[in-house]
């Protein structure tokens, strides 16, 4: 019984994030005591928006462009394809839940890349000398438009959704405590009012990296990745992968640049889901780290925390 009806929550939760009711809650502001810039004196942040992205600066991820320009940020929306002159002004870069067209409307397999060979290429080259890249890749169909990009970084996501079935609801809580959340200068901040002690997140996807990776977000023992071939369509026979010890959050270096990848995208946003407005994000109570935890790991992708 228990099990069916873990079924029934986490099919009427994926219904809402298929069918796309989801808007910005753009009364969200929390209080930034100590921003890292003047207004627009901060680095440049690239925010894609050329890949049929799901979350965008005046859209879903209006307040996530809205709390980096309050921590003095310049995010300009990004619309053409990456190239080396594309990318030439950028300091950061966010990707965040980029499609391939076939999948805009349409989040079935197969899942094509999101970017051309080219575009991998030249991302990869632009960290290399020196740029920081955010990589945002929510549940399925993301992981399967981002696998090329992420290849690049030796990074592997498994293209399903990662869930907890002992947690009831959506959000998975990541805590310094009990060692799911890890010790790292993008949790410790720049000072104690800054130290992060706990960050959540809402279903998402799973990853593997390779190389001298510094993990942020560990999945537990009973986190499974459902692999789906539509999204939002779960039932109690669909496949489920064990991912304990697999990553939502880490980071990396790349040459003389800075990656950061993330198995999920709401975490990073402020969202009302539904008819009713489910708080969904940094705005849900349980997500009240959140915000800084975003500005931390902007902190570090500018050099300035090491």
């Amino acid at each position: 019984m228990k099990n069916k009806l873990w079924v029934v929550l986490v099919v009427a939760y994926l219904a809402v994030s298929a069918n796309a009711q989801q808007v910005s809650d753009t009364a969200f502001a929390p209080p930034i005591p100590n921003p890292m810039y003047k207004a627009d004196k901060g680095p440049v942040v690239f925010l894609d928006e050329a890949h049929f992205n799901f979350h965008t600066a005046d859209g879903r991820y209006q307040p996530f462009a809205t709390l980096l320009r309050r921590d003095g940020y310049d995010v300009r929306a990004s619309k053409s394809a990456f190239s080396k002159a594309a990318l030439k002004d950028a300091k950061i870069l966010v990707i965040a839940n980029a499609l391939a067209e076939r999948n805009k409307t349409e989040w079935t397999l197969p899942t094509p890349s999101a970017f051309t060979d080219d575009e991998v290429r030249a991302v990869s080259d632009w960290v290399r000398s020196g740029g920081a890249l955010l990589l945002i890749v929510d549940h399925m169909p993301f992981p399967g438009a981002a696998e090329n990009l992420a290849k690049a970084f030796g990074v592997r996501f498994s293209n399903g959704y990662a869930v907890d079935p002992t947690v009831q609801g959506a959000a998975m809580l990541f805590k310094l405590e009990n060692g799911s959340l890890k010790a790292h200068a993008i949790v410790n901040g720049r000072t104690d009012s800054e130290k992060v002690d706990s960050v959540a997140t809402f279903t998402g996807s799973a990853f593997q990296a390779d190389g001298d990776v510094q993990p942020l977000l560990v999945l537990g023992q009973s986190v499974v990745s459902i692999i789906t071939t539509t999204s939002g369509e779960i039932t109690k026979d669909t496949p489920r992968v064990p991912v304990n010890g697999w990553y939502q959050g880490a980071v990396m270096r790349f040459g003389k640049g800075r990656v950061a990848v993330f198995g999920e995208a709401a975490m990073f946003s402020a969202q009302l889901a539904g008819p009713e407005k489910r708080q969904m994000g940094m705005n849900n109570p349980i997500a009240s780290k959140n915000p800084q935890f975003l500005l931390n790991v902007m902190h570090w992708l500018s050099g300035k925390l090491k």
